[in-house]
């Protein structure tokens, strides 16, 4: 009750304050309050960002580096860039999760009567996440790293990739922000996430190279939106980016956002007004 209380108080009107703004206070009071939230469920998000990260890199590294590689030092190279994507993507299910729990749990219908910028309590969560992306990506670079990862690309090319890879996650949290809007259950979230996360995620080339693959099934994993990324993340951290790879990546990105973004605002707005 004092939480609600108190966010109550953050979004309500100041007379004294320009209503320009409202959207930043808005979703800076959001933030605050997804950060209040992962405090009750540290041991979570402790799993969730240090440890998985490492146990996958771990698992496919010593699982298919003799295999495909010859040995885990020498996959380790192509497999990092793709495991810093394999890791952040199941991450962005959460957005979802939060926008529907909130929703079932009737807390929206509280902030349908509050005057604020109503899609703030989409926004800040979004942008709270991209803590835990940092986190979850820091832990994966810096086990590849111990097991002898060396980015040719330098200290600039991980950095590049790392801030690309953190924005190619926020864009497609737009996209299970807009299931969580619509769905009935928390638990529709992830379970219909998942089913397309995971088909995605394994047809694409974060673990092998297209090029070894039979050339109709080539051409879908090239054209796989998380693969078009991992060729972006790939070239950033060896330094041997393209115009084209780059771009590529920017226009997925973009893609994304600019299809989802408004579309879960309006459902979330037309879901306020009915």
């Amino acid at each position: 009750m004092n939480g609600m209380k108190n966010l109550s108080e953050s979004l309500s009107y100041s007379n004294s304050s320009p209503k320009s703004a409202n959207v930043f206070k808005a979703t800076r009071t959001f933030m605050w309050r997804t950060l209040q939230n992962t405090k009750n469920n540290l041991f979570g998000y402790v799993i969730e960002t240090v440890l998985s990260p490492v146990i996958m890199l771990l698992i496919f590294g010593y699982l298919f580096g003799g295999a495909i590689a010859g040995s885990t030092t020498e996959y380790i190279q192509f497999l990092l860039p793709g495991v810093l994507i394999l890791t952040v993507i199941p991450l962005t299910v959460y957005s979802g999760t939060t926008i529907c729990l909130d929703i079932t749990k009737g807390v929206y219908n509280r902030f349908r009567t509050m005057p604020f910028w109503q899609p703030a309590s989409i926004l800040g969560p979004l942008i709270t996440d991209v803590i835990r992306y940092t986190i979850a990506l820091l832990s994966a670079l810096t086990t590849g790293l111990i097991l002898g990862f060396r980015p040719e690309g330098g200290v600039s090319g991980i950095v590049l990739a790392i801030l690309f890879i953190i924005f190619f996650a926020f864009c497609v949290s737009w996209i299970f922000s807009t299931i969580g809007v619509i769905a009935k259950r928390p638990e529709s979230v992830s379970g219909s996430s998942m089913i397309i996360i995971y088909p995605l995620m394994f047809a694409s080339n974060i673990l092998v190279d297209s090029a070894t693959m039979p050339r109709w099934i080539q051409v879908i994993v090239d054209l796989n939106p998380i693969s078009i990324a991992t060729t972006t993340v790939r070239g950033l951290i060896s330094g041997t980016a393209t115009t084209v790879d780059i771009i590529g990546g920017i226009i997925i990105c973009m893609s994304i956002i600019l299809v989802f973004a408004p579309l879960t605002i309006y459902l979330y707005l037309s879901k306020n007004n009915r």
